[in-house]
């Protein structure tokens, strides 16, 4: 519940905010609030975590601070469509142990390193088209196909059919907002919105896309992430359809959306810093620190709530059992406390040689951290290392095109072109 005594909280909320990008000034006025500030919301509010220590207590306190309840978005669902729409990051121990643990093998980094070879190739072939035709949408020709062709691999999912997941995606993103495109029963649905994962039919087609896969593998048994899946059901895991609908989409969505993201706005840093890019260029060892600065940079993900568990406090707020706590990872990324001229976000401030990378770009820590980290570093950086190749400079021919999203930092789109070279 709310404090007594509240003191102001500008609104990081509405959608339409981040049309323009992050509102970091926000961010910073919230960040200097001492304790924790108090965020109305609907009828209700949130705590606001936008400091990068809170943020990290949070995480890695799920004894206090629950991913079960009520839901790991601002808004509360109702228990039947919170457990309809239950994936793993929507679970607390045991279950989420149980769960990540069928697929956590394939993401190690041992296990992501045999996939280097695919990502290379992959990434390539889409730079040598985007040279090709001189430049075009960055989205289109890259940041999107890019991550979604290695996913699909991972999954043993037919990569012709990736501009169609691309496209569910896109309209998975716009559930995150507060407008929606297409109709409630477009892809033949007739499952309430509610039910479904960001209130969008888009989801209904990714099911049904899943279980189709799913009877694929169960008539084919093959060596891939989909196989893994329904061969744990076969032989008796604890496995319900409604977990592996659940899983599936979240391995399609996750496995493509926040990667493309952070290529996206990665393009646009080393466009507008063609001094850093230049310094990765003259010394490839930098390319480490480049790609974190980029994860920090983009934060794809930006927020993730939490319950309260039981009566707490932390940065010396009481907390009550029930109240909803909202980690802000894309201010954590900025906090002044941590990284050096972090606020300062103009462009300039983009440094490739962050020797700092203790960034939320995938949580912050603790049993929730991304299980596609490693992943998304090996695509981020072979990407820069196949740009080195090629010594390709960019140059940013439009503006970009944000997705209505105070949950998906989302570009839609953004013109590139190669940057003349003196």
């Amino acid at each position: 519940m709310a404090p007594s005594a509240v003191v102001e909280t500008p609104n990081v909320t509405e959608p339409s905010l981040y049309l323009q990008g992050i509102p970091h000034d926000r961010f910073a006025q919230i960040r200097s609030i001492a304790g924790l500030a108090w965020h109305p919301y609907e009828n209700g509010g949130f705590w606001a975590v936008t400091r990068h220590a809170e943020a990290r207590y949070v995480s890695r306190n799920p004894e206090l601070f629950s991913s079960a309840i009520g839901h790991t978005n601002l808004w509360d669902l109702e228990a039947d469509a919170l457990e309809a729409r239950r994936s793993l990051i929507d679970t607390d121990a045991p279950d989420h142990t149980r769960l990540r643990r069928l697929v956590a093998g394939a993401f190690t980094p041992k296990n992501i390193r045999r996939w280097e070879q695919v990502v290379r190739e992959i990434t390539g072939n889409l730079l040598d088209e985007f040279i090709d035709q001189g430049g075009g949408d960055w989205v289109e020709l890259v940041a999107a196909p890019l991550p979604i062709q290695v996913i699909l691999t991972m999954l043993g999912v037919p990569v012709e059919d990736s501009d169609y997941l691309v496209e569910l995606s896109n309209y998975l993103v716009e559930g995150t907002g507060d407008a929606q495109s297409i109709p409630p029963d477009a892809f033949g649905n007739t499952t309430e919105l509610r039910l479904l994962p960001f209130n969008s039919p888009a989801s209904h087609a990714l099911f049904e896309y899943g279980e189709g896969m799913r009877q694929k593998r169960r008539n084919d048994p093959r060596d891939d992430l989909v196989g893994h899946l329904v061969k744990a059901e076969l032989e008796g895991e604890r496995f319900s359809l409604s977990e592996y609908r659940n899983m599936f989409h979240l391995l399609v969505f996750a496995g493509n959306e926040t990667t493309r993201t952070a290529i996206s706005h990665g393009a646009m840093a080393l466009a507008a810093n063609p001094h850093e890019w230049q310094r990765v260029l003259d010394d490839p060892s930098m390319i480490e620190s480049a790609t974190e600065e980029i994860l920090r940079w983009s934060t794809p993900v930006m927020h993730m709530r939490r319950t309260a568990t039981t009566d707490t406090e932390m940065a010396g707020t009481y907390i009550a059992q029930g109240d909803k706590v909202v980690m802000w990872y894309a201010s954590a990324n900025r906090d002044e406390a941590v990284f050096e001229d972090a606020f300062k976000f103009d462009a300039g401030r983009f440094d490739a040689g962050r020797t700092n990378s203790d960034h939320f770009a995938f949580g912050g820590g603790g049993p929730h951290l991304c299980l596609g980290a490693f992943l998304a570093r090996l695509e981020v950086s072979v990407l820069l290392e196949e740009m080195s190749k090629r010594f390709l400079r960019l140059e940013q021919t439009s503006e970009p095109v944000r997705a209505r999203s105070n949950f998906v930092h989302g570009v839609l789109s953004v013109g590139m072109q190669p940057a003349a070279t003196s």
